[in-house]
């Protein structure tokens, strides 16, 4: 994990030396920890809406990597996203080279969704569909090892996602927590893995707003209205088109997912 302190010292000396005053040292020990953080930098990458390629890419390979081996299917879904991302050769080449770093060994994951934390930082509306496509992944060969959701709450917790927007992000992907079983996820329905069921099944939609099926009309409402506001996708102007159609698909089953409920209780 990356210590930064060279802006710490040189903001807190800065005051000392400079200005003669431990008041000012202190407000350049602030300044210097916000540089040290990556909050100044955000203002420099602020134009550049495909930051976030590398870093997930890098993060992609870590998470494939986790029980060992990258799979010919872990393989396939990063080469999908590849493609609907449309990246241009040059970013094709540098996807492909993060994703060879994350799985090396010896990777920190950490470098990776901090990296992603700062891209996101004045983009809020991409976090959840930045999470989805690492989620893929980690399903891509079924339910997702114990490490492999290690590394998916760390990055959520990271992007100040809630656990239980994460495991309703999961629920929409027809996986549940099987609790009174092993103890691991699997698919809706089922000890194992199988093919998500077809649509006329759908997963459950009180797991999909992350509430608890004898929830209050109040508080149902509260946890529609905070998710639909993170996938709306009228807040993913100017974002990559694949973005755009994760934050739309989650939008809809947020939507179908209340509209359900709203018929099951008749709520207004």
């Amino acid at each position: 994990m990356r210590v930064n302190v060279i802006g710490k010292v040189l903001g807190f000396l800065a005051g000392v030396l400079l200005l003669h005053s431990f008041g000012w040292a202190l407000i350049g020990l602030a300044i210097g920890h916000l540089f040290d953080s990556g909050f100044l930098r955000l203002f420099e990458r602020g134009g550049d809406p495909y930051g976030f390629v590398e870093p997930l890419f890098a993060l992609l390979g870590a998470v494939a990597k986790t029980d060992g081996r990258v799979s010919e299917a872990e393989i396939a879904t990063a080469e999908k996203l590849m493609a609907r991302l449309n990246l241009d050769v040059l970013w094709r080449r540098r996807a492909i080279d993060a994703f060879n770093r994350g799985k090396a060994p010896g990777y920190d994951a950490g470098l990776a969704i901090g990296d992603l934390r700062t891209w996101c930082a004045l983009r809020r509306n991409y976090v959840m569909p930045l999470i989805d496509m690492v989620a893929e992944t980690a399903l891509a060969e079924g339910p997702p090892s114990a490490e492999k959701m290690k590394l998916l709450r760390r990055l959520a917790w990271s992007l100040h996602v809630s656990e239980l927007q994460l495991l309703a992000l999961l629920a929409m992907k027809g996986f549940v927590w099987n609790a009174a079983g092993a103890g691991a996820y699997s698919h809706a329905g089922s000890n194992g893995w199988r093919p998500p069921p077809g649509p006329a099944a759908g997963p459950d939609p009180y797991t999909v707003l992350g509430v608890p099926r004898n929830a209050d009309e109040r508080t149902i409402k509260r946890a529609y209205r905070k998710l639909i506001s993170e996938y709306h996708p009228d807040r993913m102007s100017g974002a990559p088109e694949e973005l755009r159609r994760r934050a739309e698909a989650r939008a809809s089953e947020i939507n179908a997912a209340w509209e359900r409920i709203q018929s099951e209780r008749n709520f207004r």
